[in-house]
């Protein structure tokens, strides 16, 4: 049964029109709430409201959102409930700064993003008291303004406070998620779940990204797999020295996970492809940090980092 809030959020913000938060803002949407989507580049706005949000893939429907805007200032007129921030990390600093001013008391922000620490980020400026964590598990593609593919959906999706004091508020956000569709849980355990996540992206990303390959190629590719393996394995020494619970059978399962990958091109061989900043630094460039503080060597996580900013830098 689920656990009992007395939070009961109506009116979300989700920052980024991209195929993350654009799915998220089609959710909350035709759950009934009030969704403004933000996003700096205002094509990718101009369909979200007529004639709406467009899943297909694993998700088929669509949905409008209420507002957009290209202003995470101009929020503070009329300010939502939760703000789920969906862009990439590289972006943290200037959005907290820009949330800053109106996030408070009864006001949370939601890091609902890949990588390592992006709730610090947003901590730092907005206190823990107002951010909260996720862990995602759906796979997407944009296909145009406000048009997203879902190569996967795999529920529930889990959040946690990074303050007990607001843990009702988490609670009644996952409860409004879960109403909406978005099925997510409240768990204690999110920094395990982070790094699960994170140690897994961070063998197949990278590698799409340098190479050009599909993850489905990337796999059936011994050659370039042993460099997967190499990855994956010193991922795993990382999380277990800095004692983060990742469970006995972790190496097993995730080379499970990823042999059952498709024809997907995880985002950051999307982001390269389209001459964007990719989320490097929070996934193999953490690694490499958490590395460094308990004396493990990284070498494969730091050579694909420089490989990646080096394809950064090309575009």
């Amino acid at each position: 049964m689920p656990e009992k809030s007395s939070f009961n959020p109506k009116k979300f913000a989700v920052i980024g029109a991209g195929p993350v938060g654009c799915i998220v803002a089609a959710f909350l949407a035709r759950g009934g709430c009030d969704v403004t989507l933000c996003d700096v580049q205002a094509p990718l706005l101009e369909a979200a409201m007529e004639p709406g949000i467009i899943l297909s893939g694993a998700e088929d429907f669509s949905a409008p959102v209420a507002k957009t805007t290209t202003r995470i200032d101009l929020l503070a007129e009329d300010p939502p409930d939760v703000v789920i921030v969906t862009v990439k990390a590289t972006a943290l600093p200037i959005i907290a700064s820009a949330l800053e001013g109106f996030i408070a008391g009864e006001r949370y922000v939601v890091s609902w993003q890949n990588g390592i620490d992006t709730e610090l980020v947003l901590a730092e400026r907005l206190g823990k008291k107002q951010v909260m964590r996720a862990v995602v598990n759906y796979g997407c593609i944009l296909d145009g303004p406000a048009r997203v593919r879902l190569a996967f959906h795999h529920r529930p999706h889990y959040l946690q406070e990074l303050d007990p004091q607001s843990r009702d508020a988490a609670v009644g956000i996952c409860r409004a998620l879960t109403e909406a569709g978005l099925d997510t849980r409240h768990t204690e355990q999110i920094r395990n779940m982070v790094w699960t996540k994170a140690v897994n992206n961070s063998c197949m990303n990278p590698v799409c990204a340098v190479t050009g390959k599909t993850m489905f190629e990337v796999i059936n590719d011994p050659i370039v797999y042993s460099l997967v393996d190499a990855l994956l394995k010193e991922g795993v020494m990382v999380a277990r020295a800095n004692e983060l619970l990742l469970g006995p059978d972790f190496y097993l399962e995730c080379l499970d996970y990823i042999k059952g990958a498709g024809h997907h091109k995880p985002s950051m061989l999307q982001d390269i492809e389209a001459g964007r900043q990719t989320e490097i630094d929070y996934l193999n460039g953490k690694i490499v940090e958490y590395g460094e503080r308990a004396g493990v060597m990284t070498p494969h996580h730091r050579t694909l980092r420089t490989l990646v900013k080096a394809l950064e830098a090309r575009g």
